[in-house]
């Protein structure tokens, strides 16, 4: 599913990345946990194309066996939109779109028809428990509700990869509990991979398995 080899990253002067090696079996839920500063975020935009590699050093990075390392600009764009899905920790919806709008926006990009996008999209909020909070504004919603309209609107392409960054960190404990029983179950019904980066114990010790980076290297 995903696999990658010597994967080195510098801001400046800093080396953040010191030659990765990855590799993620389909339908695995992967907590990677370590200190701030050890590059765990850096890792986790590398792996969903939002940064890239040093060119420099002789690198490889594969996702649902489709190499991305010679791939232009618009072409990366275009794998992320049909492959990946992404969970912040602060959800980062629209404000002034309803949930419905916001879980549909990915697919609108996807340029899917806006019926077969909205009914996807309704399928995904009731699964998620919020099909009566459809026309309802981000504003209108909880902390927890407006972080399953984020993961909803991350599965509406039907991503092979679910890559979510402190996906619990701003939500209260029964709030968290709920979202990480959720990934486990969305893992069992649609059959995705979880990339997790988490300082949630609680959530690491649940995963098949926990890698621990410290000072851009996993241990």
């Amino acid at each position: 599913m995903i696999i990658t080899k010597n994967i080195h990253k510098y801001y400046g002067d800093v080396q953040v990345l010191k030659g990765l090696d990855l590799h993620i079996k389909k339908g695995e839920v992967i907590a990677i946990v370590g200190p701030s500063g050890a590059g765990k975020t850096t890792l986790l935009q590398i792996l969903g194309t939002l940064d890239k590699p040093e060119k420099e050093q002789d690198f490889e990075l594969k996702i649902n066996n489709i190499s991305l390392k010679n791939l232009s600009d618009k072409e990366i764009s275009s794998f992320r939109n049909k492959h990946i899905g992404f969970i912040f920790q602060f959800h980062q919806l629209l404000p002034e779109f309803t949930a419905l709008e916001n879980v549909c926006i990915p697919a609108f990009i996807a340029k899917k028809p806006k019926k077969e996008t909205e009914e996807r999209a309704k399928e995904l909020l009731e699964f998620l428990g919020l099909s009566h909070r459809i026309e309802h504004k981000p504003n209108e919603l909880s902390g927890g509700e407006q972080q399953r309209i984020a993961v909803a609107r991350a599965l509406i392409n039907k991503p092979a990869v679910i890559f979510a960054d402190e996906p619990s960190g701003n939500l209260d404990s029964e709030s968290a509990k709920n979202l990480h029983e959720l990934f486990f179950k969305l893992r069992d019904e649609f059959g995705q991979t979880f990339v997790l980066v988490t300082h949630n114990e609680e959530l690491a010790n649940m995963t098949d398995r926990k890698l621990t980076m410290i000072d851009g290297k996993i241990i």
